[in-house]
């Protein structure tokens, strides 16, 4: 008994490590069932086949991947005997020749497997790219599907990690944690098998270790899963932060509250570092733990080897010689080196699964708005416009509209007035299906909209908001929106249309003047006009102007208000404003209240009337008197 008393030693060492890993595991299950955690856990069978559904189109370069990976295989099962034949040969008398055979032989081995490495490199990064392409397609096409409601409710910070952040994460389990997980575990059952037929005995000491690498491996699993969750969230929460106080840095400055902002960055970089440092310390005592496996093996191995090979004495029936020693010395370093490999393989699985759980997330929100199975396509619309009885709220049992009822008749131009929170934006969201009604019925030229593909329906509108948004890039590309087959006479003519000509001609660039984030670089009643030059060149049979004249100088509004006269003889126009005196001549003027129509008519039927209209209107021009003054 005394004689294997080292082996105890080491057996009582790695058998407490596995009770405290057992305690941790069971502690941390307590945790959970305590902590509130609205996070979306998917298990690992789901997540790997939503995502080898991307690697199937490329399943030919997969499996020539696997044909090339059996090559370099070679090299893992092959040289230890090959090295072990050698320290056979040199024990004995050899002929020189005999020696530079074997060696010649593993160098070109090594060769080959070298070049299969590179080849199984080069063809995983070409996949692994294309794969990451359309990961990054279908989520911000998704994206692109979700409701205004659904939208509002994800912070941008959030759907732009999702888009870049997660995706990258998930590259790397394509280009290189399948092909290793599977060249690994292949090299340790042939390994197993080479080191079987060298020596049973020795090889079912080496299997002693195994049940502990599985233990560690399913235990570090539930602590790694849990600890990238972590880091994916903090990435998400700094990206939000970042995205929304440096599009509004602008406001922070005026307000002094630089120290602030900076105090709360800080705040989220520390949990950022937290939990990156938390996802270090669990790898950190798993890979050690697997290498003090490997150590141990070979220990037992050295002992029970040099044990035989100095007394000759037999180990389970066998004895070991020098030659079995190095073979086998060898064969342990290829069994574990896979081994400890798949323990950073499985850290960066255990990563591309957190970012997969965040991504397929996004995937699986049902858009709110979505055509039905017998929608239609509209090639034209006449304009005319019709509520029945339209009821919505944007929480349930808060009702925005309530009953609301009119019609429109193509080319008119009606204006919706009345006081903040009286439904006016609402009606034109509606129109547009940027949100689906609870009750009721929205027509276009007699048809539902919920019958119109919303495709269809929306390329027919075009949006004129108060605050316009000019994308990166030059004055032609925001006016186009990419749209190919355009002219730049074409272009031009639609800003002279609209009079936006008159400053287009004065800058350097003309159409191709730059045009930064946002277009900061250009004034508010600018902006204003390359929208109705965005909305004209585009030619819709609708036109929207949500407060499209608000906060602009008394030139640039001259300016746009002969441009909506010439629009009105576009199509239907349907107009939201505060000013009273923008809509003077709108055919019909719809007066709302808390959600509902109290008023409707042209200028003159509703002064005559002498109520709301009349009250607002004699309110806005007894101001202006003044300001006049």
């Amino acid at each position: 008994m005394r004689e294997y008393l080292p082996v105890l030693i080491v057996g009582a060492i790695i058998g407490t490590f596995a009770l405290v890993f057992i305690l941790a595991y069971i502690a941390l299950q307590k945790h959970k069932e305590k902590e509130d955690d609205n996070e979306r856990h998917m298990s690992d069978g789901e997540i790997i086949k939503r995502l080898l559904s991307y690697a199937k189109p490329y399943w030919k370069s997969f499996v020539g991947v696997f044909f090339i990976m059996i090559f370099s295989i070679i090299y893992d099962l092959v040289s230890p005997l090959i090295v072990g034949d050698i320290q056979g040969l040199i024990k004995e008398e050899f002929q020189l020749r005999d020696l530079y055979i074997r060696v010649a032989v593993y160098a070109g081995i090594l060769v080959v497997s070298l070049i299969c490495t590179y080849l199984q490199a080069m063809i995983l990064q070409k996949t692994g790219q294309k794969i990451l392409s359309q990961i990054r397609l279908d989520v911000f096409t998704h994206i692109e599907k979700l409701s205004h409601e659904q939208l509002n409710n994800i912070p941008v910070g959030k759907l732009v990690t999702r888009v870049t952040n997660d995706p990258n994460a998930i590259s790397y389990m394509f280009t290189n944690i399948i092909v290793t997980l599977a060249k690994n575990s292949m090299v340790i059952v042939g390994v197993l098998g080479a080191m079987l037929m060298l020596n049973y005995a020795l090889t079912l000491m080496v299997l002693c270790f195994v049940p502990f690498v599985v233990l560690f491996t399913v235990i570090f699993r539930k602590f790694s899963r849990r600890v990238h969750r972590q880091v994916t969230n903090a990435t998400t929460d700094i990206n939000t932060y970042l995205s929304e106080n440096l599009s509004g840095i602008k406001i922070t400055q005026i307000f002094n509250r630089e120290e602030q902002k900076m105090n709360d960055f800080l705040d989220r970089s520390r949990k950022l570092r937290k939990a990156k440092f938390n996802r270090m310390y669990v790898f950190g005592i798993f890979r050690p733990m697997v290498y003090m496996l490997f150590v141990s093996s070979q220990m037992c191995l050295f002992y029970f080897g040099a044990k035989g090979y100095i007394n000759q004495t037999e180990f389970m029936g066998q004895i070991i010689d020098s030659s079995v020693l190095v073979s086998f010395y060898m064969y342990i370093s290829r069994f574990f080196n896979p081994i400890q490999t798949l323990a950073e393989q499985f850290d960066m699985l255990q990563r591309s699964f957190a970012s997969s759980e965040k991504i397929f997330a996004i995937l699986d929100m049902v858009p709110e708005v979505v055509d039905e199975e017998d929608a239609i396509d509209l090639p034209e619309i006449k304009g005319e416009i019709e509520f029945k009885d339209v009821w919505f709220a944007y929480k349930p049992g808060e009702w925005v509209l309530k009953g609301v009822s009119f019609h429109v008749e193509p080319k008119q131009t009606v204006a919706f007035v009345g006081s903040t929170g009286s439904g006016k934006t609402t009606i034109l969201s509606l129109i547009c299906r940027n949100y689906d009604i609870q009750k009721g019925q929205i027509l276009i030229d007699g048809i539902d909209i919920k019958k119109i593909k919303i495709s269809s329906l929306r390329k027919h509108f075009g949006q004129m908001l108060q605050d316009v948004f000019l994308f990166s890039g030059d004055i032609r590309s925001n006016i186009l929106l990419r749209e190919e087959g355009i002219s730049d006479e074409e272009v031009m003519e639609a800003c002279r249309y609209v009079n936006a000509d008159k400053f287009i001609n004065k800058l350097e660039g003309g159409l191709n003047e730059v045009v930064r984030e946002r277009g900061n670089n250009f004034s508010a009643g600018q902006r204003q006009l390359l929208s109705f030059a965005r909305t004209i060149i585009h030619k819709p049979a609708v036109m929207i102007l949500d407060e499209a004249t608000a906060n602009i100088d008394t030139e640039t509004e001259i300016l746009i208000q002969d441009s909506l006269e010439k629009m009105k003889n576009i199509g239907t126009m349907l107009i939201v404003a505060h000013r009273l005196s923008t809509i003077q001549h709108s055919d019909n003027i719809i007066l709302l209240s808390h959600g509902e129509i109290i008023e409707q008519g042209n200028h003159q039927q509703l002064l005559s009337l002498h109520g709301k209209y009349y009250d607002l209107y004699t309110l806005q021009y007894s101001k202006q008197q003044i300001q006049n003054r």
